[in-house]
Formats: structure tokens, sequence, C-alpha cells
């Protein structure tokens, strides 16, 4: 009864904080305003809810509360394809300036990736997950390089248009973009529900959920399939948001202290909600659109991160 008091809460106050930026200052123009509002409001919640939801299943498969999906080298790759794209095609490409073929042929190459990289990875048997991490962070600085190297090289009013990719932004999503995320995002859920009871027992360890008659390879190769996409559709909406996972997910487990799934995932998806739509009022009505949102949530998520660290290495 407790953990559904706190759910409840959480609730209430994602749904003030939605609100508090839906009708702060709104002005006399609400019926441009409001619907605008409605629309980035939609975005948030869909991106706070894939990300939360793969950082509890990553942390879940990997047995470590201090990882994020990012590891892996998506936000990374994204990154490169940006760059790539302008780079070689040039900032007023269609494929460039084109959202919805940009979103599309992001989602593409880092879902390919990541296909690959289980594919290849999933033909050992010994230390799987392990040895992902470690090539996650190889590829993460290859990929780093290489845009880095076409950066330099690259024209400097074009390189302005990489730039705006480089941090999140809730402002400029179109319509139908966000629907094809919405869409690829649902189906992925409903495949989720699949493996939900099982995550209870991954979350013990690999040898207890292979005792306890786990199919444990095939689980995990789904579950990391499903965490690919679903960070894919995150970044390719909105852009790269590294910490953001990695904090609300945390302040959930501090919240509940629990290892009950069916209260992790709905927890880590408020808690997101309320930090990226929080994080928005200060944007827009403390800061005045002179910071990203994402810089904020990296910002914190880094020092927390941190802390994280230390409290470890303590314990």
């Amino acid at each position: 009864m407790r953990e559904k008091s706190k759910l409840l809460f959480l609730l209430c106050l994602a749904v003030a904080v939605v609100a508090g930026y839906m009708f702060i200052e709104l002005g006399p123009n609400w019926d441009y305003a409001l619907p605008r509002r409605a629309e980035k409001i939609a975005v948030m919640v869909l991106t706070g809810t894939v990300i939360a939801v793969a950082t509890v299943l990553f942390q879940t498969v990997t047995n470590n509360r201090i990882l994020t999906p990012s590891i892996i080298g998506l936000d990374s790759l994204y990154m490169l394809v940006q760059t790539a794209l302008v780079f070689f095609l040039g900032s007023t490409s269609l494929t460039v300036m084109n959202k919805q073929l940009n979103f599309g042929l992001s989602l593409v190459f880092m879902v390919a990736f990541a296909l690959v990289l289980y594919k290849t990875l999933f033909r050992r048997e010994v230390q799987n997950i392990y040895f992902l991490l470690l090539l996650g962070l190889i590829f993460g600085t290859f990929f780093g390089s290489l845009t880095s190297f076409m950066q330099v090289m690259i024209d400097p009013n074009e390189f302005q248009i990489i730039q705006d990719r480089m941090f999140a932004s809730f402002n400029n999503v179109q319509t139908e973009v966000l629907v094809a995320s919405s869409i690829v995002a649902a189906a992925i859920f409903l495949y989720l529900i699949k493996f939900i009871n099982y995550l209870d027992v991954l979350s013990l360890g690999k040898e207890t959920a292979i005792n306890l008659g786990v199919d444990y390879d095939y689980t995990v190769k789904r579950l990391l399939v499903i965490v690919a996409v679903l960070i894919s559709v995150a970044t390719a909406l909105v852009g790269p948001i590294t910490f953001l996972g990695l904090l609300v997910v945390n302040v959930a487990y501090e919240m509940f202290r629990t290892f009950k799934h069916s209260i992790l995932l709905p927890a880590s998806a408020l808690v997101s909600v309320i930090a990226l739509a929080g994080g928005q009022i200060l944007v827009e009505h403390v800061f005045s659109f002179s910071t990203q949102l994402s810089v904020i949530i990296n910002f914190v998520g880094g020092v927390y991160f941190i802390y994280l660290l230390v409290k470890e290495n303590r314990a």
C-alpha cells in the first residue's frame, strides 16, 4: 500500500508539473500557444518514458545501477550520422532538412548497429554482457573520433546545423515524427509485456535466473534489442540525453527500494516526465531559453553519477 501511495504521489506531481508547463504565462494567444505546448509535452512524455524503461531494463540485465544504455555507443552513432549527412550531402540536402526522413535514417542506422553488435556478440558464451559494455565503449570512442574529424573539416556555417543536433531539443519536433515514434514505442512496449514476468528474476543475477528456469540467453538478447530500439527512438526524436535515464531510475530506486519491476517501471517513467517538464519550465521561464534542457539534465545527472561512483566505492 505504501508503494501505491508513492506512485500516486508521483502521478499527481507529474500531472501538476505538466499542467504548470501548459498554463504558466500562457498569455492572451492561448489558441496558438496551447497546442504547441501540448505537442512539446507529448514529446517529453514519450521521450521520458522510453528512456526510463530502457534504462531499467538495461540495469536489470547488466545487474548494475550505475550503467546507462548510452554506454553501447548509440548517442555517439547518432552524432556521427548527423555529421556525416552534413559533411557529405551539405546542410541544404533534403535528407538533412526533412525531419521525417532524418528521423527514419537515424533510427535505421542505430537499430541496425545494435542488432549487428548483438548478433556478433552472442555467438560467444562467456561474459557476453561485459564484452558488450567494452565494445560499446570502444565503438562510442571510435564514432566520437570520426565525428570530431569531420566537424573540424566542415564549413563553419554548416557546423551550426550539426551544433543544433548535439543537444536534445523539444522545440521543433514535427507531428509526423512524433506519431511515427509513438507507433514504434507502442509496438515495443506490447512486445515487452511478454518478458515482464522474468525481470524480477533476472535482477537476482544470471546463475539464479537460470536455476529458476529462465531461458537466460534468449530473454537477455530480446531485452537488449528492446533497449536498443527504445533508446534509438528517443535519440532520433529529440537528440542525445546521456544521463537522463541514470538520474531518474536511481531516484526511483531510492524512493521505492524494491526489486519489483511492476513498481520500478512506472515510477521511473513518472520521475522522468517530472524531470523533463520541470526542466523545460526552468529553461523557458527562468533561463529565458539561454540554455538547453539537455545541458541541465546532463549536468545534474553527471554530478549524480559521480556521487554514485563514490558511494559504490565506499560500499
